[in-house]
């Protein structure tokens, strides 16, 4: 199985993609063990900081080393030269705030999965003409579930992924896949700054469990 399909495979079995950034590599580690642990097969490292390119190079190691299975990828890349990077140092797949064809052509060409961010109608097009088959839609707490079952029939081969406001909450996520989408990301809603500062990564194994186990009782 190519990596685009494998990536493709765990987002759509495991319907929620993980995701951060922190700056120290140690405590970027441990947060990918806490979420493994907690049953997460596919995550997003997000490349929002200085220390992203380096720390993901540590977090490939240690997904290489002990978690073979792991789909682990990269998010908030904006520019050709972000991906390019991020690919070389071993990104199974590629997730962008925005619609950028020349980030997608590289990325389709490199055979991996790209899931690039819309808002519009117009995005959303443009997108899927790039060749994107799943896109994602934020932010998901400004435009609400109700906008994914406005466009959903316009777009009858496109996947939606919604990130933005998602809570690890039965009626939020009720909302959200009774609309349609496929999948939610979720960043500070499950990896909170409280459970960062603590460093209480039992309690965000165990809310990455009941998470998952929330997910797939719902959807």
């Amino acid at each position: 199985m190519r990596k685009k399909e494998q990536a493709e495979k765990a987002l759509l079995e495991q319907k929620f993609l993980p995701l951060y950034y922190h700056d120290s590599p140690e405590i970027s580690v441990e947060i990918l063990k806490a979420l493994y642990e907690g049953g997460v097969r596919i995550l997003e490292y997000t490349n929002r900081g200085e220390a992203a390119l380096d720390n993901f190079a540590v977090l490939r190691k240690t997904v290489d080393k002990t978690m073979p299975e792991l789909q682990l990828g990269i998010g908030t890349i904006k520019t050709k030269k972000q991906a390019r990077k991020y690919i070389e140092a071993g990104a199974d797949f590629i997730v962008c705030p925005s619609i950028n064809v020349e980030v997608g052509e590289l990325v389709l060409e490199e055979k991996l999965l790209w899931i690039p961010g819309c808002m519009t109608p117009t995005e959303i097009a443009t997108a899927e003409n790039a060749g994107a088959e799943i896109v994602k839609i934020f932010p998901g707490n400004i435009l609400g579930p109700s906008y994914i079952t406005a466009i959903k029939d316009l777009f009858p081969g496109l996947r939606f992924v919604v990130t933005g406001g998602v809570e690890s909450e039965e009626a939020n996520l009720k909302g959200w896949f009774g609309a349609g989408v496929v999948g939610v990301g979720m960043g500070s809603k499950l990896i909170s700054k409280e459970i960062i500062q603590r460093k209480d990564y039992n309690a965000l194994r165990q809310l990455t469990e009941k998470t998952i186990e929330l997910v797939k009782s719902i959807s």
